[in-house]
């Protein structure tokens, strides 16, 4: 079965450790964002949701690493996340992960894959 790829964003428009571009989706029926940062020098997407309260984790449009670039923060409640994996080492959901979605770079371009859960929005 193919799987289709939907376009995001230019390469070059996701820096590392530094600002990543928000994607409409679809989660389980409900319109909301997912999101593509790069960290380590590849890029890695989530549902925009964090994991202990189901609410947006960036704190400005595109702003989802704290300060150092090192972790992804939760605006709301301070979690901080591993940009690789997902995984939430501090903070109230200490344990839990974001929600990945594939993304895949090729040609300068990124892409995100849709899963059972994650679907493009229908407008």
């Amino acid at each position: 079965m193919m799987t289709s790829e939907i376009f995001i964003c230019a390469s070059v428009d996701v820096a590392e450790g530094g600002k990543g571009v928000r994607f409409p989706v679809s989660a389980g029926r409900e319109a909301t964002t997912g999101f593509v940062v790069r960290f380590d020098g590849a890029a890695h997407g989530y549902l925009n949701r964090c994991a202990h309260v189901p609410v947006e984790l960036d704190w400005a449009p595109g702003e989802f690493f704290e300060s150092s670039g090192l972790y992804i923060m939760c605006a709301t409640h301070g979690a901080i996340y591993m940009p690789d994996t997902g995984y939430c080492t501090g903070g109230p959901c200490r344990g839990a992960r974001l929600r990945k979605i594939a993304v895949i770079e090729k040609d300068g371009q990124l892409f995100w894959q849709p899963d059972d859960y994650v679907k493009p929005l229908v407008t």
